[in-house]
């Protein structure tokens, strides 16, 4: 393994995010394979493939000793006031009316677990006020919040009757930009939702089947490049209704580590053993590949029916693309059978947004199983899997969200097919075209101009989830309020969503952005001068550090 260490002088002189108090040492991961070296279908969008041909990079720092120390510190100093303030609660010392047990359904079963309910009581509630919160209008670019306050701590809140008008929004996943109440998807909802309605009233095996929902899933299906695609009107129940359909008792499922809780409770109702392997990591997810093959089942050593990989496209926690070259590869060496989750980056990734098959210029046929949803980049809801005709023909007669889940609506059904033919060019203009560029251009400028800043940012250069470390439990409401004053809407997570050390606040980049709004959004502009309650009291060091290496794959097609 070939490494190259680069140092570069910092000059004490230049402004750095004092707030924040942390600055990059990223360690950039260079795999020997360029996403789009071949472009399959490239016909629609060529100018779009140079944005594609440059090497993998992803970025992933552990966090600082120090910094896990004082996080733990954190946490463990709010765990002792949350007992503190529970005892004087039960003495009646704290006047708590929201919280309060009534005295009549003390001796009943508890409905949450112990630590689970002290953390929601006591942990969550300081900063339950940066989530739910109310929005009345598109979630386009902008969005309108209706404005709420507090008088017992978050227990409750109320409507002040004022809106706040034009904040940034920095948390749907609107990566196309599709999310919209004029133009040409809004107009071709409309005129369906006159001709149909809005529901259906029936499941698509009794009377709910129409013909736009078929017109759908072939085009569907095309822009895949599968041979059959089907439709379901719920994108959490597509991963976790029809996983039980496809593996059972006898069956290894391989997850990842950092999959999706739908992909994670779609395995756990299947009943088939399942192992995890590290995030991304092909050594990691061979050595399982190899065990299940030699051992076979545990008692019986019997071999397994059937095993399956389970990954997704982006992962939205993390920003990062899953190494689909390498999966594959594993998954033909070892036959297995590969389940690849496109929610995120189906429409987001790619020189023609087919995914992260496109991305990497694969052919789709290598994918056995292709799940995504239309609730990201198509502006509609639902969800999608493609594959062989066998395969969507058996889900059509097994799958519970097939049978017994109500029809698609027909104005959605719409509005994906309208989206999905500007992308795919079908619609006789180049905006398809032109929002996969802008959303690519928008991402680059937008994590280089947090990473030239010196914030700790997670992910991949080409992923427009682009979470920002915040480490501290103090600092997650702090930030999102911080944010939300200055009219920028954001998504701010913390433990248990991610790890106890790794809280953050995850941006997600759209082709609606224009460069102004993330210049605004950029958070030193907005915050380096004031706020000191971010800041650690730390010297900056005398330079800033860099390591890049060249991985060899593990792995040969």
């Amino acid at each position: 393994m070939a490494a190259r260490v680069l140092f570069s002088q910092c000059c004490f002189s230049e402004p750095l995010p004092v707030w924040l108090g942390l600055v990059t040492h990223p360690v950039h991961t260079h795999a020997r394979f360029s996403p789009g070296h071949k472009l399959k279908g490239n016909q629609n969008v060529p100018h779009n493939s140079s944005l594609y041909k440059k090497p993998f990079v992803e970025s992933f720092e552990e966090t600082p000793l120090w910094v896990a120390v004082l996080t733990y510190m954190g946490y463990g100093i709010l765990t002792i006031f949350g007992y503190l303030r529970d005892f004087l609660r039960h003495w009646d010392i704290e006047k708590c009316h929201v919280a309060r047990e009534r005295d009549e359904q003390k001796d009943f079963v508890p409905l949450y677990q112990d630590f689970e309910n002290f953390y929601t009581r006591n942990l969550y509630m300081r900063i339950r006020d940066n989530w739910n919160r109310p929005i009345c209008s598109v979630p386009g670019a902008k969005v309108d919040l209706v404005e709420r306050v507090t008088h017992d701590y978050n227990w409750t809140f109320e409507h002040t009757g004022k809106v706040v008008k034009d904040v940034i929004n920095m948390g749907s996943y609107n990566y196309l930009g599709f999310a919209e109440n004029t133009g040409a998807c809004a107009d071709a909802a409309l005129e369906v939702t006159k001709m149909y309605g809005v529901g259906v009233g029936s499941t698509r095996c009794e009377m709910g089947n129409l013909d736009i929902h078929e017109e759908m899933e072939q085009l569907v299906a095309r822009f895949l490049g599968v041979e059959s695609a089907m439709a379901f009107g719920m994108g959490f129940a597509t991963n976790s209704m029809n996983i039980p359909a496809l593996m059972g008792k006898g069956c290894l499922i391989l997850s990842d580590e950092l999959n999706h809780t739908s992909l994670v409770l779609g395995a756990r109702l299947s009943g088939s053993t399942i192992r995890v392997f590290k995030h991304n990591n092909m050594q990691s997810l061979e050595k399982l590949l190899r065990d299940a093959i030699v051992h076979g089942q545990p008692r019986t050593h019997r071999p397994w029916k059937k095993i399956l990989i389970v990954v997704e496209g982006i992962y939205s926690m993390e920003g990062s693309i899953v190494r689909l070259p390498e999966v594959i590869a594993l998954k033909k060496r070892y036959k297995a059978y590969l389940y690849l989750d496109e929610a995120h980056s189906i429409g987001a990734l790619g020189p023609n947004g087919r995914g992260v098959v496109d991305y990497f210029g694969l052919d789709s046929k290598d994918v056995d199983i292709m799940m995504g949803t239309f609730t990201k980049s198509f502006g509609a809801a639902g969800g999608y899997i493609g594959g062989k005709k066998e395969l969507i023909d058996y889900l059509r007669r097994h799958s519970h969200s097939a049978m017994y889940a109500t029809s698609m609506s027909p104005p959605v059904a719409q509005q994906i097919i309208t989206s999905m033919k500007i992308i795919m060019g079908e619609d006789g203009t180049t905006l398809g075209a032109d929002r996969l560029r802008q959303l690519s251009q928008n991402t680059t400028f937008f994590r280089r101009r947090l990473h030239e800043m010196g914030f700790i940012i997670y992910g991949n250069d080409d992923s427009p989830v682009v979470p920002l470390m915040l480490y501290m439990p103090a600092k997650i409401g702090a930030f999102g309020r911080e944010m939300l004053k200055r009219n920028i809407g954001t998504v701010v997570v913390g433990f248990p969503a991610t790890p106890i050390i790794e809280s953050r606040a995850r941006f997600c980049v759209s082709a609606a952005h224009t460069r102004e709004m993330l210049d605004t959004v950029s958070p030193i502009s907005n915050m380096k001068h004031k706020r000191q309650k971010f800041t650690f009291i730390f010297s900056p060091p005398p330079y800033s550090y860099f390591a890049t290496s060249d991985l060899q794959l593990p792995i040969s097609s």
